[in-house]
């Protein structure tokens, strides 16, 4: 079984959020950006969202045109029957009759959208999964890497500082050994050197 397959499996029964309202998705691709593929699933999504607006919004407006228009019919016939008053009724009946078409209209499509918007989400779902498998597996190497490096400069670490404190060590033991046996006047070069040495030494630690 694929990825694709695995993640189709995994998001069956599962709710998916609107995922382009879901700040929380956006933030996961904040630091390398959304994939191309990502971006225009997102696109589409946002655009059946905002068609959605615009035909909710339709449909409110043919709706109250539809009950303006059948309140003037009401109203004009109660008028004297004349020519003008025909022709308004007449004219108002083939506006209505617009009105019912664009409600038709725009009640079939919304009928549609819905699934249409979760039908691009889940596919947006599938496509920022395999984007998320993809970071954790190389997120995961990377830090198996800086780990495994961590860990060595830790080891050599510890071999430095007992290296350095055995050269310490063995300086103080080749001075105190020197000024024993040759004494303190002969051992004047040996003494700035040495001095100067464990001064630059404690200033580095």
């Amino acid at each position: 079984m694929g990825n694709e397959d695995s993640f189709r499996e995994a998001l069956k029964n599962k709710k998916v959020p609107l995922l382009v309202l879901d700040q929380k998705w956006h933030r996961l691709f904040a630091v390398h950006g959304k994939t191309e593929e990502v971006k225009e699933a997102e696109a589409e999504v946002n655009r059946l969202l905002a068609r959605q607006g615009k035909l909710n919004t339709d449909l409110q407006n043919y709706k109250k045109l539809k009950t303006k228009l059948m309140s003037g019919i009401v109203q004009n016939m109660d008028e004297n029957g004349d020519a003008s008053r025909e022709k308004k009724l007449d004219e108002s009946k083939r506006m209505i009759d617009e009105a019912n078409e664009k409600i038709a209209e725009c009640e079939d499509e919304l009928a549609d959208i819905p699934f249409l918007i979760r039908e691009n989400n889940e596919r947006l779902m599938l496509l920022s999964m395999d984007y998320f498998y993809e970071k954790l597996r190389v997120n995961a190497e990377t830090s198996k890497e800086i780990q495994e490096w961590i860990d060595q400069v830790r080891i050599d670490l510890k071999k430095n500082i007992i290296h350095k404190q055995n050269c310490d060590i063995n300086n103080r033991e080749i001075y105190a050994y020197l000024h024993d046996i040759l004494g303190a006047e002969v051992l004047d070069l040996f003494d700035i050197k040495y001095e100067k040495g464990t001064e630059e030494e404690s200033k580095g630690e």
